[in-house]
């Protein structure tokens, strides 16, 4: 296989022994249900399903597909950069080795903040449902914002421990929330049996025709965020060039079929009524009460499994890019400190799991935990939207400027500048003017953390202008 540029490979050969994750003990599967349970399907579908219906109709499982079909196409852009140089840094690496170290600091701070503020709403979300359950089945009253920092600490102290067990923790609840979800699901089904036909897959039964496929667009693209977990965690498996590629188009189609067939199951729950479907806080769980009342505890438990799962891979994936940032000094190096048995970055970790609480504490303390996870992440997911798009861009830059010999007109040109488009326009649907409050704040407030991204790169960039030459300078499978 073709290598990347000579400066390149010798750069990774100088820095590559330091401060280095523990190698090779994470493998295809390990990877792939991390990524599976970052995307928390339970979680993201139970929050997010009702505004597509309200923008689609019932023809909402064809929304799905879209998003399904949109980010396969930026899978393409991640799974492209992992086969030429991967990396933990990720969308940093890949994006600061197109464009350079300045533009990797402003990435790692951007990518990072959307991040945090992003996994802020899993964090007030896993206390809200679970003082949900206590109170509604076991007459409990314990406050979300206690349990909330119990359950962070729980998902500290099990993946500092090391990748291969907290991944393998994750993978189990994901399981466990898929069948349970699968139970309800058929259930439904079963139960509203009389309902079951083909009007939720007929384009003519989009509410508003193309236009409402258009604004729940961008909603469907947002149920799959985590679909990129497993590039960064490239440097502890065992072949990260092709792993990385399997994990991601492997999860995507996974969830995708999930998604689509927990659509199809919820609108035959409601017996093909948008309007009641529009009505219910959580669909999925208001269908399962139509059927039996045991159902609805199935659902909140395959609901709470997919926010702890969802808590542990994020944090997993997401603070080692904050890691390998400050390994690489885009980001203070203090971040760079690992464990000494089993080489994982804790202060990372803590760091990620203390500034996503405290903003849980302190937007969101007399909020409901349901509205404010809604808001936040969606605020989150306006700087993380805005990487996978300049990714998308840089992908082109990248292969032209180090794998000349290996460059694709169809894989490096069109498919990442399709991906662009696909993520450009839910982007544009997130921050174009008359967005209800609080909503009109958000592309203010991301505006103003990528001045701050700016204004930190130009201090950092100018204190050491080697920057550029050691952003992705640490390649996962290089010795």
């Amino acid at each position: 296989m073709a290598t990347v540029d000579t400066s390149l490979q010798q750069r990774g050969s100088r820095e590559g022994g330091e401060g280095r994750l523990a190698r090779g003990v994470l493998s295809d599967v390990d990877i792939a249900a991390a990524t599976l349970a970052d995307m928390a399907p339970a979680m993201s579908f139970f929050f997010g399903f009702a505004t597509i219906v309200t923008a689609a109709g019932i023809a909402a499982p064809l929304t799905v597909i879209a998003g399904a079909i949109a980010i396969g196409l930026l899978g393409n852009t991640l799974s492209q950069f992992s086969r030429s140089r991967p990396s933990t840094g990720s969308f940093v690496t890949f994006i600061g080795s197109a464009f350079g170290g300045y533009s990797a600091v402003v990435t790692a701070v951007v990518l990072c903040t959307g991040y945090i503020i992003a996994v802020a709403s899993v964090v007030t979300i896993s206390g809200g449902l679970a003082e949900t359950i206590l109170k509604q089945y076991l007459s409990i009253t314990i406050p979300w914002q206690a349990i909330s920092a119990v359950l962070s600490l729980g998902a500290l102290a099990l993946i500092v421990t090391g990748a291969k067990p907290s991944t393998k923790v994750a993978a189990v609840l994901f399981a466990f929330q898929v069948l349970l979800l699968i139970v309800v699901a058929i259930a439904l089904l079963i139960e509203h049996s009389a309902y079951i036909n083909g009007k939720p897959f007929d384009p003519s039964h989009l509410h508003r025709g193309f236009s409402g496929l258009s604004l729940g667009f961008p909603l469907a693209v947002y149920l799959f965020v985590g679909w990129e977990n497993s590039a960064a965690l490239a440097e502890e498996h065992h072949n990260p060039r092709a792993g990385v590629a399997r994990a991601v188009f492997s999860s995507i189609l996974v969830v995708g079929v999930l998604y689509v067939f927990l659509s199809y199951a919820t609108v035959v729950g409601f017996n093909d009524n948008a309007a009641a479907l529009t009505n219910a806080q959580i669909p999925f769980i208001t269908a399962a009460g139509t059927v039996a009342s045991g159902l609805v505890f199935i659902a909140y438990i395959a609901g709470f499994t997919s926010i702890c799962s969802c808590l542990i891979s994020a944090t997993n994936s997401q603070a080692r890019i904050i890691f390998n940032s400050g390994r690489e000094g885009l980001l203070p190096s203090v971040t760079a400190r690992l464990t000494e048995r089993g080489k994982t970055p804790w202060v990372a970790f803590s760091v990620y799991l203390a500034l996503a609480l405290g903003l849980s504490y302190v937007f969101g303390w007399n909020t409901d935990p349901v509205t404010f996870f809604g808001e936040i992440a969606t605020m989150g997911t306006i700087l993380i939207a805005l990487t996978y798009l300049a990714a998308n861009l840089a992908l082109p830059v990248y292969y032209r400027r180090y794998e000349q010999e290996r460059f694709s007109n169809v894989k490096h040109l069109v498919l990442p500048l399709l991906g662009a488009a696909a993520i450009g326009y839910p982007l544009y649907e997130l921050i174009k003017p008359g967005q209800p409050a609080p909503f009109d704040r958000y592309p203010l407030i991301a505006a103003g953390v990528v001045v701050g991204a700016l204004i930190w790169g130009a201090i950092a960039f100018g204190r050491d202008r080697t920057l550029g030459e050691r952003v992705g300078s640490i390649v996962a499978d290089a010795d």
